[in-house]
């Protein structure tokens, strides 16, 4: 058997389930099948081995789903790929084959059932790896801070309940205008090799990663820049999103014999830690632009957040949403929430109204950082808050985000009930960072590391 290719990549992980995304090569003609195997850390015997096919219809990538796992129970898992000499083999019968694993080491645990245990999240976005020719150029500057990131997670209580990408996990269009990658290979390139980097590669293949599309995994400020020509661009960008990004997420269902239902419904989803729960929204292929009925979330997906925010029981509610949902920068802001005000008014009102308690909106998109409290000015009960990180690799040409770059000095919005007004809970970090986030009984912690890990920046946000 081969190492992966690109992967593992543990995803959506739970009390009793793991999904670990994986990709082999292509063989000319001949089969290729995948395979994970896994046990109890400090156990001597391996499970049944997990088979699956790859094919070139999804890139020689496939997700296996682990099932029937303990709670709060770390494993460690051997995954790998290989062609049988039979081109008659099927699923069934490469489970008889002696097969040699790769030597590597992988290892996952899984959620605890306890509601009121502290977790811990890592959160970033606008990860800026230049390819040249189909080559990435100087990798290690989009890859350092992930070592980063895995020697905290390594070495921090709680432990890592999962890794959040924000968003603008690869440029499609880094190049735009001098050679834009538009075909379906060119982008499933710049996947592999974003996602195959040493130190991302080993962070990923053991926190549970959560991970929804902002504009550069189609093209920049996605879908106002659209021409007559991107139809092609958009097929094929979102098809390589689905592989690599959404493939392993709790977006897709599982069908009954507990694989991944390929029919994906939506990117936005759902998923919760005892009672910290998360909607990770899809703030960008559903908008609609028109001045009539202008929308940055469609109308199922307002609703179903709408829904949640009011009957969920959970105690903490996190949103992400590729773009800010407040503060407003005083320019270029007509790519968030800042364009889209009813809508925002909208969800804003309803948190209030029904007293929605605990909710923090968590965002990337704008290469720089931030914690932001909003209260209402006739309102005493209603307290939001918001933390943005980004970003994790910026472009040398492109600039970081101040305090400048946002209004600060005006009511978010104003209504005939009273104004939401917002305050900055710290300073806007204006360098290549992470945000590592602590949940316990009595407030988050958020603090901002740099990218050689150094810490930049503590908040805390109390819990009511």
């Amino acid at each position: 058997m081969l190492k992966p290719t690109v992967g593992p990549i543990l995803g959506h992980t739970t009390t009793n389930e793991a999904r670990i995304f994986l990709r082999g090569e292509r063989q000319k003609d001949a089969l290729v099948f995948a395979a994970i195997h896994y046990r109890r850390s400090g156990s001597e015997h391996w499970s049944k081995s997990v088979f699956t096919q790859l094919t070139d219809a999804r890139d020689m990538s496939a997700v296996i789903v682990l099932q029937g796992l303990c709670a709060n129970t770390e494993y460690e898992y051997q995954a790998g790929w290989f062609s049988p000499m039979s081109p008659t083999h099927t699923v069934d019968t490469v489970q008889e084959l002696p097969l040699q694993w790769p030597q590597a080491l992988y290892y996952l645990r899984t959620q605890s059932s306890t509601v009121t245990t502290p977790r811990a999240y890592i959160a970033g976005s606008c990860r800026y790896l230049r390819m040249t020719a189909g080559v990435p150029s100087a990798p290690h500057l989009g890859d350092r801070i992930f070592a980063a990131i895995e020697n905290l997670a390594r070495n921090t209580t709680p432990a890592i309940n999962a890794l959040l990408m924000l968003g603008d996990q690869v440029y499609v269009d880094d190049l735009n205008f001098i050679a834009p990658d538009r075909e379906y290979r060119e982008i499933l390139a710049k996947y592999q090799a974003a996602l195959s980097q040493p130190h991302i590669s080993k962070l990923m293949s053991c926190t549970p990663t959560y991970m929804i599309l902002d504009d550069h995994e189609i093209e920049d400020n996605w879908p106002a820049n659209k021409s007559k020509s991107d139809d092609r661009l958009y097929k094929n960008a979102m098809a390589a999103y689905e592989l690599y990004q959404a493939s392993h997420s709790p977006a897709h269902e599982l069908n009954a014999l507990g694989q991944i239902n390929q029919r994906l419904k939506q990117y936005w989803y759902q998923f919760a830690h005892g009672d910290i729960e998360w909607f990770v929204t899809d703030s960008r292929t559903r908008r609609n632009l028109a001045d009539n009925d202008r929308r940055i979330l469609d109308i199922e997906q307002e609703q179903a957040l709408c829904d949640w925010l009011i009957h969920s029981p959970a105690r903490v509610k996190f949103i992400i949403t590729s773009v800010m949902f407040y503060p407003d920068r005083k320019r270029l802001g007509g790519d968030a929430w800042k364009a889209f005000p009813e809508q925002r008014l909208r969800l804003l009102e309803t948190i209030r109204r029904h007293k929605v308690k605990n909710v923090i909106f968590i965002s990337g998109d704008v290469h720089g950082s931030l914690t932001s409290r909003l209260t209402h000015s006739e309102d005493p009960d209603f307290e939001i808050h918001t933390i943005v990180s980004s970003p994790l690799c910026n472009s040398k040409w492109l600039p970081y985000a101040k305090d400048s770059t946002f209004i600060l000095d005006q009511p978010l919005a104003q209504t005939a009930g009273g104004d939401y007004r917002h305050e900055l809970t710290g300073k806007v970090i204006s360098q290549d960072n992470f945000a590592h986030l602590i949940v316990d009984t009595e407030q988050i912690q958020v603090c901002f590391h740099g990218r050689d890990g150094n810490p930049l920046q503590s908040t805390q946000i109390p819990l009511r």
